[in-house]
Parts: C-alpha cells; sequence; structure tokens
C-alpha cells in the first residue's frame, strides 16, 4: 500500500492498443473507507529499457468526465507525440460519481453542501493515491508531474499542484479565479484557499485568460495569475467567453507541458516516441498486470456538454 493510502487498481476493460499506445479505465479502491477513484490512464509505446514515462495529470471541465473527448485527445496526443503518460479522474459528482450526469446547479449545490474546503481535500487525495499506484505499478514516474485543466480543472488542480511539491514540472492553468459570476453557487466560492493554495505552487506556469469570460471575471483571474507563487510564469489571453478554445491555444499549452517535462530542444517537432512491443497478461491473469481499451469510446460516465464550471 502506498502512503496515500491507495489498494489495487481494477482495471476494467479488455486490452487493446492503437499504434502502440495503450488507454484504459480503471477503478482504485483507497483505504480507510476514502471510496473509489474512476480514472483513465494513457500510456505512450513502451522502449525497451527505458525508465517509466513523466505523467500529466488531465482536469476536465464542470459537466465533463475523464474521458471526455477534450481529454481523450489531450491523452492521446501525450502518448503518441510527446511520449509522455496521461491520467485523468473524474470530477467530484460527475462521470462514474453519479448515476447519471448532473446539471451544474445540481453538482455545485452537492459540492456546497459537502463542504467545497472537504471536497478540494478530498479530490486531491484522489489524485495522489492514483498517480502513487500508477509509479507504484511502473507504469508512470510519479517524481516527474505536469497538471493541465480548465476552469474545474484549475479548481481542483491548484491544490493539488500546491500538495505535489517539488515532484511537479509545470502547471498550466485558466479560465478560473479568485471571482465568480453571481449564478454560480456561493458555497464553492473560497478565494483565501484558492490564492493560499496558489502562492505554493512554485513549477512553471502558464495561465489561460478568456478575456470576456462570463463565468470568472477577468479581474479575478489576473489576481489569481498574481498570487501564483511560480517565479516563472506566463499569461495567455484570447478574445471569447468562458468556452471559447482556439486550437492554436491548446496546442500551446500542450507544448509548455512537454517542453518542461521532456526538457525538449527548440525545434523537436511531433515526432512519436520510438515503439516497442508491448504483451500485457490475458484477462485473469495472476499476474495481476493491467490490461486495456482503446479510447474513445462511449463512456458509462459520459455527460452532456456543459458550462465548463
Amino acid at each position: 500500500m502506498s502512503a496515500s493510502g491507495a489498494l489495487p487498481m481494477e482495471w476494467v476493460d479488455l486490452p487493446a492498443a492503437e499504434g502502440g499506445r495503450t488507454e484504459h479505465v480503471f477503478r482504485l479502491r483507497r483505504a480507510s473507507g476514502a471510496g473509489t477513484v474512476p480514472g483513465a490512464v494513457w500510456l505512450p509505446p513502451a522502449r525497451a529499457g527505458a525508465s517509466p514515462p513523466p505523467l500529466v495529470l488531465l482536469g476536465h471541465g464542470g459537466s465533463g468526465h475523464k474521458r471526455s473527448a477534450r481529454n481523450c485527445r489531450l491523452g492521446q496526443w501525450f502518448a503518441s507525440r510527446a511520449g509522455c503518460a496521461a491520467l485523468a479522474v473524474d470530477g467530484p459528482y460527475h462521470g462514474e460519481r453519479v448515476s447519471a450526469p448532473l446539471p451544474a446547479a445540481e453538482y455545485q449545490a452537492l459540492i456546497a453542501a459537502e463542504g467545497i474546503e472537504a471536497v478540494l481535500d478530498r479530490m486531491t487525495g484522489d489524485w495522489q493515491a492514483s498517480v502513487d499506484a500508477l509509479h507504484t505499478a511502473g507504469l508512470a514516474d510519479g517524481g516527474r508531474l505536469a497538471c493541465l485543466g480548465m476552469s474545474m480543472g484549475t479548481r481542483f488542480g491548484i491544490p493539488l499542484a500546491a500538495a505535489l511539491g517539488d515532484r511537479l514540472r509545470c502547471v498550466v492553468f485558466g479560465k478560473f479565479g479568485l471571482r465568480q459570476a453571481p449564478e454560480m453557487h456561493r458555497g464553492l466560492d473560497a478565494p483565501e484557499r484558492v490564492a493560499a493554495d496558489a502562492a505554493r505552487i512554485t513549477a512553471p506556469a502558464l495561465f489561460h485568460l478568456q478575456w470576456h469570460d462570463e463565468v470568472f471575471p477577468r479581474d479575478g483571474q489576473l489576481a489569481l495569475f498574481d498570487a501564483l507563487g511560480s517565479p516563472e510564469k506566463e499569461l495567455i489571453a484570447y478574445s471569447g467567453p468562458h468556452t471559447g478554445d482556439k486550437d492554436h491555444a491548446v496546442a500551446r499549452r500542450r507544448d509548455f507541458v512537454r517542453r518542461h517535462l521532456l526538457k525538449a530542444v527548440a525545434g523537436e517537432g511531433d515526432s512519436a516516441a520510438p515503439a516497442r512491443e508491448v504483451r500485457w497478461p490475458s484477462e485473469g491473469s495472476a499476474s495481476g498486470r493491467p490490461t486495456w481499451s482503446a479510447c474513445p469510446r462511449r463512456d458509462p460516465s459520459a455527460a452532456s456538454p456543459g458550462s465548463g464550471r
């Protein structure tokens, strides 16, 4: 058992791979009644004798889930193009944590009823347990991490990044701030906690701002950027509302993570990592090693497009 109190993962689907890249859904049972973490992992083509790959932690937006189309595209890109593993887990009252997708007002009310501070801590523990489990299995390097998530992915990514300390190589956050629109549940507002956690983050940071964001006002996002403790931080701003996302903005976020995780030289390009053959055991193998499934495919936790909050 790891220090975070994680028990072995349950690998959900049958083996599958695409271009040497493997993808899988898992459930991780946590000790001491802390519940089950539903997650997904993408692994790059393995290389003979190579060390485990660095790991990107992908946070999803509100009304999304671990295998949202955006997360699948990012996970596949990092595994195929950057030689990194990627991990995503369902957010609170999202995905497999609920029997059916909830409207924003309902899941916000549930988070508020549990207490935003308690939910922030619970999600940080879920992420840490998942990282530890992948590291212990030799599937990813738990000492070379990056966090990437917009909106709700930033809300829960900031306390996680603060907790990861010097294991963290970089963060990419945005579309979130120290103020929120009046329409959001007041119980989600925790600017003091957010600012305190942000101050503990010292890894290089890239912050994405939508200039006309109607969910998290611009001044609150600028205040959050200012609160980040990172001595090396960049702010990029784009015109448009909260849900706006240009292709080149997504590419810039990906490249920032790859550059800091792999210390890539300028002009590296998009060449995929060299592959080696990986043979996973058949279903029910006594080895306990994982089996894999391809993505995208309809996820039991699939949700309708949402606000990204």
